[in-house]
C-alpha cells in the first residue's frame, strides 16, 4: 500500500539537471535512484533529460546499476531530433524512453510547427508519449487542435529565470479550460516546485503552486467559470487549499491526475517538504 496519496502519486518528474538546479549528471542520476527507493517513492516520476545528455544518462544508469532508467527526453533539434532518440531509446537496455517534449518554435502560425511535430511523433512513437509545448502567445489554441487531433499531450511552462516566464492566472485559467474542452493532457515545468502560490524572497517572482494547479484542474472539471480557477490559482492560504485537496475522493484524485499528469521539478525535496507540513503525505 502507497504511502502517497492518489492524487500525488508519479506527480514530480525529477529534472534536477534542468535549471535552477543543475545538478551535474553522476549526481542526478544517483539522487533519483535514491528517490526511487525512498518511502516517498510514489510522488517521483519520470527522470528528465535533453536528447544531448540521453547517452550519457544510459551510460551513467548502466555504471551505476541503476538501468534501465525511466526518462522523459527534452528535444533541442524541433521535430526532426524525436525520431533519433525514439529509435535509440528502442535499442538501449539502460533507459526506457517513455515520453519526449518538444518545444513549437515561434512562429506566426504556430499550428504549422504544431503539425510538423505531430507528423514526425507520428512516424516514430508506438507506447511513448509526446508532450508539445505551447507557448501562450500568438494563436497557440490553433496549435492545441493539432495536438488534440493527434492524440497527443500539451505542455505548460510555468515559470523560469526571467519574470516574464511566468504567465498570470489568467493564462494557467484559459489553458487548463482549452486542454481539457479538447480533452488533451498536460503537465507543467519551470518554477512550480511549491505547493502554494508564493512571492519567492530572493527574486520577487510570482510563483504557482502545484497544488493550485491541481485543484483549479479539478474544479474546472467539475464546471467552475474562469474567474473561480483565477481565484483558486492566486490563492495564498496553503491551510484552506490542503484541506480543499483532503476532501478529494480518490475517484476524484485519479481523474484530475488523467488531464494534469506531472511537473518538472529541479528538485524532488521542496514538493515532498510542502506536501508534509500541509500535512497531505500519508
Amino acid at each position: 500500500m502507497s504511502t502517497v496519496p492518489a492524487l500525488y502519486r508519479h506527480l514530480v518528474d525529477d529534472a534536477s539537471m534542468f535549471p535552477p538546479g543543475n545538478l551535474p549528471l553522476p549526481e542526478a542520476v544517483a539522487a533519483h535512484h535514491v528517490h526511487r527507493r525512498a518511502p516517498y517513492a510514489d510522488l517521483v516520476g519520470t527522470f528528465v533529460c535533453t536528447d544531448d545528455d540521453l547517452m550519457k544518462v544510459a551510460a551513467e544508469a548502466a555504471r551505476t546499476g541503476t538501468a534501465p532508467l525511466r526518462v522523459s527526453v527534452v528535444i533541442s533539434g524541433g521535430a526532426g531530433g524525436i525520431e533519433p532518440v525514439i529509435r535509440w531509446g528502442d535499442r538501449s537496455k539502460d533507459v526506457e524512453v517513455t515520453a519526449v517534449e518538444v518545444r513549437l518554435r515561434d512562429e506566426d502560425d504556430l499550428s504549422r510547427n504544431a503539425l510538423r511535430v505531430v507528423r514526425a511523433c507520428d512516424d516514430c512513437l508506438d507506447e511513448e508519449t509526446a508532450y508539445v509545448e505551447l507557448g501562450l502567445d500568438g494563436a497557440w489554441e490553433r496549435a492545441l487542435d493539432v495536438v488534440a487531433d493527434a492524440g497527443y499531450a500539451a505542455k505548460l511552462r510555468t515559470g523560469g529565470l526571467d519574470a516574464a516566464l511566468f504567465p498570470s492566472e489568467h493564462q494557467v485559467a484559459a489553458f487548463i479550460t482549452a486542454c481539457l474542452d479538447r480533452e488533451v493532457p498536460f503537465k507543467c515545468t519551470a518554477g512550480l516546485h511549491n505547493a502554494v502560490r508564493h512571492t519567492a524572497e530572493d527574486t520577487g517572482f510570482e510563483h504557482h503552486g502545484f497544488l493550485n494547479v491541481l485543484l483549479a484542474t479539478r474544479a474546472s472539471l467539475d464546471g467552475a467559470s474562469q474567474d473561480e480557477l483565477e481565484q483558486l490559482l492566486a490563492e495564498r492560504d496553503g491551510t484552506a487549499l490542503a484541506a480543499r485537496a483532503g476532501e478529494l475522493s480518490d475517484d476524484q484524485a485519479a481523474s484530475t491526475r488523467r488531464w494534469f499528469t506531472s511537473f518538472g521539478s529541479c528538485s524532488i525535496d521542496e514538493p515532498l517538504a510542502d506536501l508534509k507540513t500541509l500535512g497531505l503525505m500519508g
